[in-house]
């Protein structure tokens, strides 16, 4: 029994060391690890952020109108170029009864005040030219004559008062009535005319529409709306993980949707103090005002993408980030530097800005220094690895 036992212990030992001479000859069959090898670069780094949002007129100016009533004719659309002063659009008034009643009402009002003040004037009249005949002969004393002058004069001007408040009456009737009257000219208020100059954006009306009043208890009805096609600026919004970031003043560059292989200029000028909740995330509403886009016509309204250039480096020693490793105590940076045939020495590097994709390198390598690719991809073809 105790034979037995030991045959089977031997056989297993026996059976155990021929598989791993087995193992080992077949380890030894396997080609040992090749490591490829990049080299560093000279290029800039540029680290920024992106927000998305519109192309929009840094001034945006809508006409309205200052009477009630219906277009008549419209001069103007969408595209055309206008100057300040431009008629745009006719109105004509439709009259409001009420309105039109206190007018008549006015007239009536000062009518009778004017023919008051020209019968009290007669009166004065003959009492002031009875009085200065008594006067020129020295009857009356001097102070009691001025008396008289002086309420005759005040009672002719008390008529020329009258006679200008009946004419204001007449035209406040004419104006309720018609929207103009005579002596306005230019300024009458059934002509809507443009008040800045520039692109015709939008004319949201058209004839037959009726119209609102602008006014202290309604914003009116916009006739159309105007804005300087050069002056443009980038609206859009960035998430609160990002706000952090950017501050006024940092260089945008814009790439519009519409427009291909165009990038535009833009400084940042506005962050909103106040985030707004969109999605379950809350954004902060920035603009950027564009430079000069003398060359190229851009539409209101384009989608477009502004990078925030948070920082940038130019042509300087960068290397790409995969090829850094980091100490497992002290996490600071390093790479293996070829120094021989397939033979790697450390160096610990001081790292500036990265892209995600490059690192500058501040100190510890030189641009011709080969670098050990640590964590290479296995079974790529040596054709398609950088030696």
């Amino acid at each position: 029994m105790k034979r037995t036992k030991t045959v089977i212990i031997l056989v297993l030992i026996v059976a155990l060391f021929a598989t791993a001479l087995i193992y080992l000859y077949l380890k030894n069959q396997e080609d040992p690890v090749t490591y490829t090898t990049d080299s560093p670069i000279e290029q800039t780094i540029v680290v920024k952020t992106v927000a998305t949002g519109n192309i929009v007129p840094k001034d945006e100016v809508l006409i309205k109108s200052n009477i009630s009533g219906v277009i008549e004719e419209v001069f103007i659309e969408a595209g055309e170029y206008v100057k300040s002063g431009d008629l745009i659009a006719q109105i004509r008034v439709i009259p409001n009864v009420s309105s039109l009643t206190s007018a008549k009402n006015s007239i009536s009002s000062n009518q009778t005040a004017l023919q008051t003040a020209k019968i009290n004037l007669q009166t004065q009249q003959t009492n002031y030219d009875r009085q200065k005949a008594l006067f020129d002969k020295g009857v009356i004393s001097s102070n009691e004559f001025e008396s008289i002058k002086n309420t005759y004069l005040q009672t002719k001007q008390s008529v020329q008062q009258a006679e200008i408040n009946l004419n204001s009456s007449r035209q406040n009737f004419d104006i309720v009535k018609t929207g103009t009257t005579s002596g306005l000219g230019n300024i009458a208020q059934t002509q809507v005319r443009a008040t800045v100059s520039g692109m015709v954006l939008d004319v949201p009306v058209k004839e037959g529409n009726q119209v609102i009043e602008a006014n202290n208890f309604n914003e009116g009805t916009s006739i159309a709306s105007l804005a300087d096609v050069k002056k443009m600026i980038f609206e859009g919004k960035v998430d609160e993980s990002e706000v952090g970031k950017i501050k006024e003043g940092l260089p945008l560059e814009i790439t519009v949707g519409a427009i291909e292989n165009v990038k535009f200029d833009a400084v940042l000028d506005y962050i909103a103090p106040k985030g707004i909740a969109e999605n379950g995330a809350i954004q902060f509403e920035i603009k950027g005002t564009l430079k000069s886009i003398d060359s190229t016509f851009i539409r209101a309204g384009l989608s477009a993408n502004a990078s925030i250039i948070l920082d940038r480096a130019e042509n300087v020693l960068a290397i790409k980030e995969a090829l850094v490793q980091y100490d497992s105590i002290t996490q600071k940076p390093f790479v293996e530097v070829m120094v021989g045939d397939q033979k790697f020495e450390r160096r610990d590097l001081e790292l500036g800005i990265s892209d995600g994709i490059f690192v500058q390198v501040k100190n510890g390598i030189t641009k011709s220094d080969k670098i050990k690719v640590w964590n290479q991809v296995q079974g790529i073809p040596d054709y398609a690895q950088k030696k």
